[in-house]
């Protein structure tokens, strides 16, 4: 029995990166996960996502076979929340951009 190998079968090759993200609320944790699993140029590689707002950081577990950290990147900036892998050096200050109805 011969094995044909294409990438549609392949295993996963899950990766996990931890991004440091601006998290100001729960809302900003929910934008997150309502874009970034589903945003197509990630080809469904999002497998899992934490949130640490105490760290501000996001870990995200992946598909290496699918996607890397630079597209990962890319879609957080596409949704207003850039993402480094390494700790800023100063904490942002900025709001987030919609209304909170008085939840500071």
């Amino acid at each position: 029995m011969a094995f044909m190998l294409s990438t549609a079968d392949a295993k996963p090759n899950k990766q996990k990166v931890v991004l440091y993200v601006y998290l100001h609320c729960q809302d900003c944790c929910d934008k997150i996960m309502k874009n970034i699993p589903f945003d197509k140029e990630l080809k469904n590689g999002v497998k899992d996502i934490v949130f640490d707002m105490k760290e501000q950081t996001v870990t995200v577990t992946y598909d290496a076979n699918k996607i890397d950290v630079p597209a990962l990147q890319k879609a957080f900036a596409k949704i207003g929340k850039p993402a480094t892998i390494h700790k800023p050096e100063n904490k942002h200050n900025d709001a987030c951009n919609h209304n909170h109805h008085g939840h500071h």
